[in-house]
């Protein structure tokens, strides 16, 4: 019996990957064949007969003198590009005895590509790899009886979702385009914001069975290299069969998998990510998604909404403030309302105090029991107002919120001072621009009641020392997360919980961008000297 077995097939991807025998050679098969009855019958089979996978044979020029066929996916490719800047002048435009003399097979296939196809992008194939990846991608492969050499003609056409307003990031001030599904919809629109040479872009296929084009853009001479070339070695460790959505890649390349708070940051604007290429970030387009990472991301950045560069610095630092304020609020009220009630009354006023043991008094569960009830029963509601259709999601889950809230305080289940904070605390988790520092926020709710109920304050003291050290640990590709508030870097607070004026955001984050840092050489306005 011999100790070397030859491989066995897997699936019919297998079929056209390049294998190595023994002595190290590349075994041909995944090369295209001369004959064009070879190669129909060899996409056929591996396509496994598809219907929408359409091949015409034709006869190119007039006189009908060399047999070619072409193949295109129906669905996918535009069929009128396919008639008028293919099909008409192969078969009608070419002359043999001018054209291709005096050896018509050698001439053909440089002629077909400088002077008959009318067409903006033309490749060659020679392999089958390829030529299955350009067809089920929307585009035209035509090949030549007696040919191993073919033409990859984009002829792009599929259905697209427009330009419309971004859906999870509305602003009252600014742009109103969002992202689509795209990913050269994506491209352009930020290309539309930055007109730079500088502004490069490097394309991937990720996933064995999706092939999903993922474009790494960023701005040469201000973008850290070190951080460009990691975001690459990452994508190019990325083994799996298929990327669907952003989610995917977000997950695959994150810097740490067991944390709460995300590290890398996501948006369905093209300004905020114009933005943040200006700064030195790097952005990841996945096509199919109309949300486009960028790294590194900093927890300051979830804070942040385009607006507040679109108002006046004042009033876009009291929002930040409110903003931050409201972070505290969604985090901690149940928690301070548990431990207070069980652990500290006599920090309440007297007052208060009788007021709330009144309310409390047919309450049959403790602090900690009733605000887990209500938290959870609020999380249900939210979730099913999402999952719902949209004509009646909204208000079941306002209805829904009123009904069992009101229902439960009659019942003595729960006290009308829970409700209250509960409600408190729902409406500031939706001041938060991120939905994922959100859900973090949402999260990390319940071990916070958790220790409220079992330490009082002195637990929710070192829950926040906890998190605050977890935090100071991360870093989004190789950035620390809390910068530039830990490391302390006071020329970068100016546009952190405040945002001083445009003329005084003269440079951009060190650590982000560590060259070019320069960002303007403006001067504060002065009001003329006389009078007008």
């Amino acid at each position: 019996m011999s100790l070397f077995k030859k491989p066995k097939i897997k699936n019919s991807l297998d079929l056209f990957k390049l294998e190595k025998d023994d002595q190290g050679t590349k075994k041909e098969n995944n090369y295209l064949k001369h004959s064009l009855e070879e190669n129909k019958n060899y996409v056929q089979k591996i396509l496994g007969n598809s219907n929408d996978i359409v091949f015409r044979e034709i006869q190119i020029g007039k006189e009908e003198s060399v047999k070619a066929g072409i193949f295109y996916t129906d669905g996918l490719a535009d069929t009128d590009a396919i008639q008028h800047f293919v099909l008409e002048p192969i078969m009608l435009e070419i002359d043999f005895e001018t054209d291709l003399s005096p050896s018509p097979t050698m001439n053909l296939l440089k002629v077909l590509k400088e002077q008959i196809l009318t067409v903006g992008s033309i490749r060659d194939v020679t392999e089958y790899s390829s030529l299955f990846n350009s067809l089920l991608s929307g585009d035209l492969i035509l090949l030549l009886d007696g040919q191993s050499q073919g033409f990859i003609i984009s002829v792009r056409g599929w259905k697209e979702r427009s330009v419309t307003e971004a859906t999870s990031e509305t602003v009252v001030r600014g742009p109103k385009e969002g992202f689509t599904e795209c990913i050269r919809t994506n491209t352009a629109l930020i290309r539309r914001k930055i007109k730079s040479p500088n502004l490069w872009m490097a394309t991937k296929n990720i996933g064995e069975m999706t092939k999903t084009d993922v474009a790494i853009m960023y701005i040469n001479g201000i973008a850290n290299e070190k951080v460009v070339q990691e975001v690459h070695e990452r994508l190019d460790r990325i083994d799996i069969d298929g990327i669907l959505e952003s989610g995917y890649i977000e997950e695959l390349i994150q810097d740490k998998t067991y944390s709460p708070f995300p590290t890398i940051y996501y948006s369905e604007r093209p300004d905020v990510i114009s933005a943040d290429l200006l700064e030195g970030k790097v952005a990841i387009i996945v096509d199919g998604s109309p949300n486009v990472l960028i790294v590194p991301a900093l927890f300051v950045s979830f804070l942040q909404v385009a607006e507040d560069y679109y108002q006046r610095a004042d009033i876009s630092t009291l929002i930040r403030m409110l903003r931050f304020f409201s972070i505290m609020i969604a985090l901690l009220a149940p928690s301070l309302y548990i431990a207070i009630t069980t652990y500290h009354q006599e920090m309440i006023p007297t007052e208060l105090l009788i007021n709330l043991a009144a309310q409390r008094e047919g309450v049959p569960f403790p602090a900690f029991i009733e605000a887990l009830m209500m938290e959870v029963a609020f999380e249900i509601l939210r979730e099913a107002g999402l999952r719902m259709p949209r004509a009646i999601g909204s208000a079941i889950s306002i209805v829904g919120t009123l009904v069992i809230g009101t229902a439960a305080v009659e019942a003595g289940i729960v006290s009308a001072a829970m409700v209250i904070v509960v409600a408190i605390t729902a409406i500031s988790s939706f001041i938060l621009p991120s939905v994922a520092m959100s859900m973090s926020l949402r999260v990390l709710r319940f071990p916070m009641m958790g220790l409220a109920a079992s330490f009082g304050l002195v637990g929710i003291l070192v829950g926040l020392i906890s998190l605050i050290l977890h935090m100071c640990s991360l870093r989004s590709f190789g950035i620390p997360y809390m910068s530039p508030l830990g490391p302390l870097i006071p020329q970068d607070l100016k546009d952190t919980i405040i945002r001083v004026p445009w003329w005084g955001m003269f440079s951009r984050p060190r650590l982000i961008s560590q060259k070019n840092i320069s960002r303007e050489h403006n001067s504060a306005p002065k009001p003329p000297q006389d009078k007008i």
